[in-house]
């Protein structure tokens, strides 16, 4: 490769899947993360969610209505209630996912068994943690991620779950920000996190993009020259629900050795 093409090669960043590969197979489903990995995601993202009976679940949305077509939040039921739903998002698929199945916490640590290279940001919901508290959560987590705990960073917009987690001896984790100018707060430098979270409309329009002590991730991008021109800026993940078009437009932007 030139010294052109390393330069390029240095700024093109990785790609995290978005709860899987979402433009094509419903979000956090065993499906969407393994189309994701297939395809060549170095990086997946899922959101945690747990059960009334304190069961974590791969879910985003507060409400089960817009995934599951049923009214009420995942919390408010227990596992066995939970595992008799249907994650088919409907609205975007019609009958295609009819029989996919919520998935569970089990199910992401065995599909990093078999992809050994691979790593999960975890997001823990602030649902879960406003009904379980920060102990509670983690301790329906950890246990379940020790398996692949090296390959697993806990991320969340809930910056004092993240430190409870260092507390309990977590070695990687991540906040989300709600807005660009909290990356400087106490709690997130004191943090000393692996890897700083921000959403791409709430960066400044211009100049360098960093944060203190970890890499930035960016989400939600899908226009490959918007991932080129973050990463020009210092950003090191664009996460992606078009993971696998946006690798294959990646790729083209890359010198042939």
């Amino acid at each position: 490769m030139s010294p052109g093409g390393a330069n390029l090669a240095r700024m093109i960043p990785e790609l995290v899947a978005h709860r899987g590969w979402t433009r094509r197979y419903v979000e956090n489903t065993a499906s969407a993360l393994e189309a994701a990995l297939e395809v060549g995601a170095a990086y997946v993202e899922v959101d945690v969610q747990l059960s009334s009976d304190r069961v974590p679940f791969l879910f985003h949305d507060r409400d089960l209505e817009r995934i599951c077509g049923v009214a009420g939040p995942l919390h408010g039921r227990p596992a066995a209630a939970l595992a008799d739903l249907r994650a088919a998002d409907r609205e975007r698929f019609g009958e295609r996912f009819r029989d996919e199945p919520l998935a569970g916490l089990p199910g992401l640590v065995e599909l990093l068994g078999r992809y050994p290279d691979r790593h999960a940001f975890v997001e823990l919901k602030r649902s879960s943690i406003e009904v379980f508290g920060p102990d509670g959560m983690l301790d329906a987590v950890l246990p379940l991620l020790e398996p692949v705990a090296e390959r697993c960073t806990l991320i969340s917009f809930d910056v004092p779950v993240l430190h409870r987690a260092r507390a309990r001896g977590v070695r990687a984790v991540g906040p989300i920000l709600e807005h660009w100018d909290q990356r400087a707060d106490e709690s997130v430098h004191s943090l000393a996190p692996q890897v700083v979270f921000c959403n791409v409309l709430r960066l400044p329009g211009e100049g360098a993009l960093d944060v203190p002590g970890g890499r930035l991730a960016v989400y939600e991008v899908d226009d490959p020259g918007l991932a080129l021109e973050l990463g020009r800026r210092g950003v090191a993940l664009v996460e992606t629900f078009a993971v696998g078009e946006l690798l294959a437009a990646l790729s083209d932007a890359r010198e042939p050795s």
